[in-house]
């Protein structure tokens, strides 16, 4: 990230690592406003069991589950230490589609894809923020000065997750 920075293009960066990262973070969220056991329970609590799918009159629901969840963030304080809490820290936008959902018997398997971005770079909002700490007002002014040209640009960060349940499940 720090090559990708100095280039100052400001084109979107990628990496495997922030893509196994996401996936670890979302696997290891077990509070109650996890995005991904909002979504478990959704199914469970959803599908029609008895004709193998899932509504098209309760896509609404996995919405709403989503939107009241907690969208994955890596401000814990083990991000502190590797890195990616200044790499990444929170998300700006997520889009997160099931992509499958497999009905059978009392069991379902679905694939959750999570498409996230975050902005590497520093608005008004942030330098307030942070205007006790001297490295983000020196980052603040290296992104706007046109005679350094270090270019803010976003983080582009995907997984796909698998999960299978039962119908008998609990329903917390």
């Amino acid at each position: 990230m720090i090559d990708h920075t100095q280039s100052g293009n400001g084109t979107p960066f990628r990496d495997m690592i922030l893509n196994t990262a996401l996936k670890e973070q979302i696997l290891d969220d077990t509070s109650e406003n996890s995005s991904l056991l909002r979504i478990k329970k959704v199914l469970i609590d959803n599908i029609d069991w008895k004709n193998k799918l899932y509504p098209e009159e309760k896509e609404g629901d996995i919405r709403k589950a989503i939107s009241f969840g907690r969208l994955p963030k890596f401000d814990r304080l083990q991000d502190r230490i590797n890195g990616l809490g200044i790499t990444v820290h929170d998300i700006y936008a997520a889009h997160i589609t099931i992509t499958s959902l497999q009905i059978n018997n009392d069991r379902y398997r679905a694939v959750i894809r999570y498409n996230v971005q975050d902005h590497f770079g520093l608005d008004n909002k942030d330098i307030m923020k942070f205007k006790k700490f001297s490295i983000f007002r020196l980052w603040f002014v290296l992104q706007r000065f046109n005679q350094f040209c270090y270019k803010p640009f976003m983080t582009n960060i995907e997984t796909t997750i698998e999960i299978e349940g039962s119908r008998h499940d609990s329903k917390k």
